[in-house]
């Protein structure tokens, strides 16, 4: 008896499916930050705690070693403040900024840091800073990686400053506060709902 093996060929492979940018994001959201809060088998409080360093970190402008600062949060505050939580779930709670949102978080940053220190003067439009923004990113291009890098922050922080670093505290601190509230909430009613889940198969199960 000879065994016959299939060997599909690209045209009868199914094609994969395109998605478009909105559902390619959710999938993403899904994927890389919904799911291994959901499967974390650490206590709540821990999990929500390294959402909301990533979080905190995400909303600095710090895009490109934010993941960096996440583990140099986690040795200090577990070396030195006994204090522990998800270093890997941080760093991947980072990437809710990244190049794409960059322009629009800084300029966010800035603008609150200008009000922090001089109220509604002054307020450079969203136009010119993504110009400046463009011509940063255009000139770093011929870097390499960390070059470029060194050279989008140092111009960031000649060209906006202190604003752009005062700015972002009160969003830091408030997006990590509100990532802990959140994240908490959810994943406390979700084992909630796995728990009742279990509850209701073993009763049926001893129903029969």
């Amino acid at each position: 008896m000879f065994n016959i093996m299939c060997i599909s060929s690209p045209d009868t492979l199914p094609a994969r499916r395109k998605y478009s940018w909105w559902e390619g994001i959710k999938r993403v959201v899904k994927y890389k930050l919904v799911i291994p809060i959901k499967r974390s088998k650490h206590p709540p409080e821990y999990t929500a705690r390294g959402v909301a360093i990533g979080i905190a970190w995400a909303l600095t402008p710090s895009i490109g070693i934010q993941m960096v600062f996440c583990f140099i949060t986690w040795l200090v505050a577990k070396k030195i403040f006994k204090w522990d939580f998800s270093v890997l779930i941080a760093m991947a709670w980072t990437w809710t900024t990244n190049v794409v949102t960059a322009i629009p978080c800084f300029y966010l940053f800035f603008v609150t840091g200008q009000i922090i220190l001089k109220g509604f003067e002054d307020l450079s439009g969203y136009e010119q800073f993504s110009r400046q923004w463009d011509a940063m990113v255009r000139q770093g291009s011929e870097m390499s990686y960390f070059e470029s890098l060194w050279t989008e922050m140092s111009i960031a922080a000649e060209v906006w400053g202190v604003p752009l670093l005062i700015g972002c505290l009160p969003w830091s601190v408030f997006g990590g506060l509100l990532g802990y509230y959140l994240s908490l909430r959810f994943i406390r009613r979700h084992r909630a709902a796995k728990q009742r889940g279990r509850l209701h198969r073993k009763k049926a199960v001893e129903g029969n």
